[in-house]
């Protein structure tokens, strides 16, 4: 196993952090930030001096188009030992694993559709290599739509950058941590905790844990935001105060390196000369940034009745269309359930949405076995889906006079308007678990028209 040893970034202390566990992190959601390895690297009262100091290039970052609104737009000034214009022109790196045109894949099924968790590799694999796409919509080109992958891993990337012109990059962790040194800080991440790489934020992954294994949601669409609480009042869900973005650091490193670009779901190589993580300073409010799930406060009821899985909404991207969005990225954490005289897990359904989940520890409250941590589940639009016969039975005859916890849990949907096309790997690995339907084969005629 290769995990070689990093130069490690220059870094400000960290003595002005909120929290000790905030170490190094801003805190804030999308706020203007600055930050600065060395002391007056950041230019006062412009962004592009015309002598920048140290001896640094200015260089804007967009994440939006100029014209979008003040509210919308989002971009950060970077300050860098040199311009990311500056390497070898790219050639292409064939990846036969990656999807970005959903028109392409074959047929969807309307079957429920359930995946165990990818192997571990058995060749040396790094975090970019150990992509494979499982579903879909929409295209990376026209910027609408997502990809759904897999990551498995076992070799931390060795004098190798990445980045992806295609959309930004929602990580879900669910075995192994990872180290995600950024352009614009580094960001220590680990299982039950989630990170956002903007679109055309270059990095590099090292596994502390020589392995990993996890979930990406790569949105094509409107960039990542907190949902509108309406009724809920002006607290709860995820805090914006829990996001954390890195502080500035920078390698200043010079040597035969490798810059990977992804670009309409291709993927690109470039000889570089330097390492790209070289920004002393930046300031804006386009930047990576991380979130602990555990902290998500749940809302629920206390009443009767089960409701709407959208009061799990964690992160959303909005689509044009008042109150759908593109991508809704929905957790199931541990909780309390109180309601009296109900079915609490979640109930049968169909859905106009299509939803993929996935697994990161635990059980899932709604299937007694058969969905486990790294596995997968795909419920596409008006596929009917909901319990498993064990739990549906356990359900309705428990005691709902008390509450009850789910505890020791954490699973995530990916749900989208349009369907997600599963691919022709999600359709063929032997991941795919041929007798899902059976979980419901079970259930029992209880109908009896003499008894109410």
């Amino acid at each position: 196993m290769d995990t070689p040893t990093r130069t490690p970034l220059r870094s400000p202390p960290a003595a002005s952090s909120r929290l000790d566990i905030e170490s190094g992190y801003q805190s804030g959601f999308a706020n203007e930030f600055a930050t600065e390895a060395l002391p007056g690297a950041l230019p006062e009262g412009r962004n592009s001096p015309q002598r920048a100091a140290y001896g640094l290039y200015a260089e804007q970052l967009s994440g939006t188009a100029f014209t979008a609104p003040r509210g919308h737009n989002r971009r950060s000034w970077l300050y860098r030992i040199r311009p990311a214009a500056m390497h070898k022109p790219f050639t292409p790196l064939p990846s036969e694993r990656l999807v970005a045109n959903f028109a392409d894949v074959p047929p969807t099924p309307p079957n429920q559709l359930r995946w165990d968790p990818l192997p571990m590799p058995a060749e040396p694999t790094d975090f970019i290599d150990g992509w494979v796409t499982m579903a879909g919509n929409g295209a990376a080109e026209a910027m609408n739509g997502c990809a759904i992958h897999l990551y498995a891993a076992n070799r931390s990337m060795h004098e190798r950058f990445f980045y992806n012109a295609d959309g930004e990059l929602l990580i879900v962790p669910q075995e192994g941590g990872l180290e995600i040194a950024t352009e614009m800080g580094r960001i220590e991440l680990a299982p039950f905790e989630i990170a956002v790489i903007p679109r055309g934020v270059r990095f590099a992954v090292n596994l502390p844990d020589g392995a990993a294994r996890g979930y990406i949601c790569e949105n094509f669409g409107a960039l990542l935001r907190l949902p509108d609480l309406g009724p809920i009042g002006s607290n709860g869900l995820a805090n914006p105060r829990d996001f954390l973005t890195p502080h500035a650091a920078y390698e200043d490193r010079e040597g035969d390196f490798e810059l990977v670009a992804k670009l309409n779901g291709q993927l690109w190589r470039a000889d570089i000369g330097h390492s790209p993580l070289d920004v002393v300073a930046w300031h804006g409010n386009y930047a990576p940034y991380k979130y602990d799930l555990r902290r998500f406060n749940t809302i629920g009821s206390i009443s009767f009745d089960h409701p709407d899985p959208s009061i799990f909404l964690v992160l959303q991207s909005q689509s044009d269309t008042p109150g759908v969005d593109t991508i809704d990225f929905v957790i199931f954490p541990p909780r309390w359930l109180a309601a009296e005289d109900t079915f609490r897990p979640p109930w049968f359904h169909r859905n106009v949405a299509s939803e993929f989940m996935g697994l990161v520890h635990g059980v899932y409250d709604a299937k007694a076995e058969g969905f486990v941590p790294g596995g997968a589940s795909l419920h596409n639009c008006m596929s009917g889906h909901g319990p498993d016969a064990d739990t549906f039975e356990k359900a309705s005859n428990g005691d709902t006079s008390t509450p009850k916890k789910v505890g020791d849990t954490m699973a995530f949907m990916f749900e989208t308007r349009t369907l997600i096309k599963p691919t022709r790997f999600a359709l063929e690995t032997a991941q795919l678990q041929a007798h899902y339907y059976e979980c419901w084969q079970g259930l029992k005629k209880h109908f009896n028209p003499e008894q109410r």
